[in-house]
């Protein structure tokens, strides 16, 4: 079973369960091979190597910056995923980028997110616009529906999406937070469905706890929404809880954040 974990920085803090130090840091710009060799071992792995010894299972979970700063650009929101896998579909890469044609070729489980700035959701146009990286509530469901659409062609992979990252309130307006919401709110009451292959982990009911931002207690600063180490470090063991009762039990026996039912 081969699992690939695709992620920018909110993702990596949550896969490492925790910031690196400088010097790992800028070492992974480098070389991320000399960076795992010379730092503690992340803490998603980590999870999974123990997991696998105590139950003599043979997963295997790999990070992937997706999409790469260059050629594409470091985006990752709704539009990006459906402009490199649904508008540039097929068996070659968009932009050096891997296709899901090329994805499920190779792993069982795709996972995937958006950074926080996804919750910066503008008011709506009068036309919606499918091919528009304009961040609005009508925009993002068509893209998300194609996006679905999509995934639906792969039955034999799991998808696992997070629910997009929120943000501290110094850094959002409250408008744009109630978009936020509204939108997330949307995905899981209405956008997914159930018996199929994609599943859902709730990052953002567990950074706001109902609220509309990202906890200044979970936040790296009241000025930087990124999540600290301490809420890194418990996201990762959900994440984790997460993908195993999806790929055992096809998500029923956790709850959307990875809490035990």
């Amino acid at each position: 079973m081969n699992i690939i974990y695709l992620h920018h920085s909110t993702g990596g803090l949550i896969w490492q369960g925790g910031q690196l130090s400088l010097f790992t840091r800028a070492v992974r710009k480098l070389s991320p091979d000399l960076a795992n060799l010379i730092s503690r071992e992340s803490k998603i792995p980590g999870l999974m190597t123990r997991y696998n010894k105590e139950n003599n299972k043979n997963y295997r979970i790999k990070e992937m910056v997706f999409p790469k700063a260059s050629p594409y650009g470091w985006h990752n929101y709704p539009y990006d995923y459906y402009k490199i896998w649904v508008k540039n579909a097929g068996p070659e890469p968009y932009m050096e980028e891997p296709t899901l044609e090329m994805l499920t070729k190779q792993y069982q489980v795709v996972i995937f997110k958006h950074c926080f700035p996804v919750s910066n959701i503008q008011p709506d146009k009068e036309v919606a616009d499918i091919d528009s990286d304009y961040k609005s509530l009508a925009n993002y469901k068509l893209q998300y529906n194609s996006l679905r659409d999509k995934l639906y062609e792969f039955p034999e992979t799991k998808f696992i999406i997070f629910t997009g990252a929120a943000q501290v309130k110094s850094s959002i307006s409250e408008d744009e937070a109630r978009r936020a919401k509204e939108f997330f709110n949307w995905v899981i009451n209405e956008w997914d469905r159930p018996d199929d292959n994609i599943y859902l982990w709730d990052l953002y009911a567990l950074e706001t706890e109902g609220g509309l931002y990202l906890k200044d207690e979970y936040a790296a600063s009241p000025g930087n929404s990124h999540p600290n180490n301490e809420f890194s470090s418990k996201a990762a063991g959900l994440i984790f809880n997460r993908i195993i009762d999806v790929i055992e039990n096809n998500g029923e026996k956790t709850k959307l954040t990875g809490e035990a039912i």
